[in-house]
């Protein structure tokens, strides 16, 4: 810190301390006026919802159906005698399905969260925040949530009209129950997710008894808290002020991106009018200005106001809008998804879908092509099994029978199947290289083992290869034997190392 900058907080703390201290202090006119406390901070007003039906609702509960069935079933699901989606870290296995990955397969999950972003970058080109509006966790849960609160406290006003009155034992219970259904969801969700990572039938037997481990009850707790806090109590405060995709957002929109959009041509100048009085000979849009977009809203902003990073295109105010126009006998879409391009050029469907594919566009669709491409050839061909070799650094380079040089190194064969399988390692690299006596290498379904290797190379190799790191590799191949009893090599896998000739 400058010392120009240290006065000057030093004079700021200064001002406070005064102002604090001397409530009766002359105002800068010379007058007896109390000097006034100002807060830096504005306090946060809660929101309060409005419950809302229609067409974008039902596609938003239908998502929240959709993805809640999706994580809280698929730990339950089996596949070949095993939960179907397991992450063991224990183990250093990872079930998705037929699929058994090692640590060393990290690569596709490098490749899943590419693709992630690809296609969240495209998405938000084209269709603006809709990921957030419709299934985006906080928002499903603070949907969730909110009917909980809906159902146990009633709609908007009645909320409103209880939070400011006094405790009454009505009010008690209420809230009371609503904090307890908020808590067992946040513990349930909590429970589920440890169910990815510990096999969630033995979860379930340990959590009758609450006999969970220590890991468990802090990831069964942390995740249910931060579910109840996030969705029951911070809500668009997360969305507003924690969530960085709201800050970003507007890097990938353009004039063509789809967005909640007010018609102001339609809808100005607002106000207030009978159903049956004609707002043109009022000179009145075909706002009423009843303010239920706003109330529908579960970040609290205007939409009439214009694009807002705070909009998470839930299309709430859609709904409520459309039903509002109804009632007056007015075309729908006063609010309605549209472009900026759109509203300006009075652009119909047929040539807003025509300005989807523009150079941005094209370019994410390119990339993300691209990489789903070599996603899943890679994991179409990827080995059934994996080696890691490590030279065994407790057993030095050292003179055995006949004058041969042996080294000695650790394989960790994974097989990656479901299926039991059989190996065969070969070492190449340097003239007369042998392997010492190793037993068959079998494995069971998805085990990994370390075995132990011997290699040796003959003296007058060694004298010719002279003293020193000589580079060798090891070719690991997996053995099949077909209906007639013949043995085939299915896949290889070549590994490099050293090899040591000691001086």
């Amino acid at each position: 810190m400058s010392e120009s900058t240290g006065a000057s907080a030093t004079a700021v703390s200064s001002s406070i301390l005064s102002a604090q201290a001397l409530p009766d202090a002359k105002g800068p006119m010379g007058d007896d006026a109390a000097t006034e406390l100002v807060s830096l901070y504005q306090k946060q007003k809660k929101i309060y919802a409005r419950a809302v039906s229609g067409l974008f609702a039902t596609w938003r509960w239908s998502l929240v159906w959709a993805t809640q069935l999706l994580f809280y079933g698929l730990p339950w699901l089996e596949w070949n005698g095993r939960q179907a989606v397991l992450f063991d870290l224990g183990q250093r296995r990872f079930y998705i399905g037929a699929l058994v990955l090692y640590p060393q397969d990290f690569i596709f999950l490098t490749g899943i969260l590419i693709i992630a972003a690809y296609a969240l970058f495209l998405f938000t080109a084209v269709a603006g925040r809709l990921w957030c509006g419709f299934a985006c966790p906080q928002t499903v849960y603070t949907e969730i949530f909110m009917w909980v609160e809906l159902k146990i406290e009633g709609d908007r006003i009645a909320r409103m009209k209880r939070d400011g009155s006094d405790w009454t034992l009505d009010k008690l219970w209420r809230k009371t129950a609503t904090q307890g259904v908020w808590i067992a969801l946040g513990l349930w969700t909590g429970f589920t997710f440890v169910g990815y990572f510990t096999p969630i039938k033995t979860l379930a037997a340990e959590a009758l008894t609450l006999g969970f481990g220590p890991w468990e009850w802090f990831w069964v707790l942390f995740y249910g808290l931060a579910t109840y806090g996030n969705a029951g109590f911070m809500r668009e405060q997360v969305c507003k002020y924690m969530c960085p995709y709201a800050r970003f957002q507007s890097a990938m929109f353009d004039k063509d991106t789809l967005i909640i959009s007010y018609d102001i041509e339609r809808g100005e100048p607002r106000g207030s009018r009978s159903r049956k009085a004609d707002p043109v000979k009022l000179g009145l849009g075909e706002c009423i200005d009843c303010g239920l977009c706003v109330q529908v809203c579960p970040t609290g902003i205007d939409i009439r106001k214009g694009l807002q990073y705070e909009c998470i295109g839930c299309a709430a105010c859609i709904d409520v809008c459309d039903g509002v126009m109804d009632k007056m006998n007015y075309p729908k879409g006063l609010i309605r998804y549209d472009t900026q391009n759109g509203l300006a050029q009075h652009l119909t469907p047929r040539q807003r879908l025509a300005r989807i594919f523009r150079p941005r566009v094209l370019v994410y669709s390119a990339i993300l092509v691209l990489i789903l491409s070599g996603f899943f050839i890679s994991l179409a061909l990827r080995n059934p099994f994996k080696v890691d070799v490590v030279r065994d650094r407790a057993a030095l380079a050292r003179q055995v029978e006949e004058g041969q040089i042996e080294n000695v190194y650790r394989l960790q064969v994974m097989n990656a199947t479901e299926q039991p399988q059989y190996y065969r390692v070969v070492a190449q690299g340097l003239p007369g290289i042998v392997l010492g006596p190793l037993p068959e290498i079998r494995l069971a379904p998805a085990e990994a083992r370390w075995v132990i290797v011997g290699v040796r190379i003959p003296p007058d190799s060694a004298a010719k290869a002279g003293a020193g790191a000589h580079p060798i590799h090891f070719e690991i191949d997996l053995l099949r034997t077909d209906g007639a009893g013949q043995t085939t090599t299915g896949a290889t896998v070549r590994e490099k190392s050293t090899f040591v000739v000691p001086r």
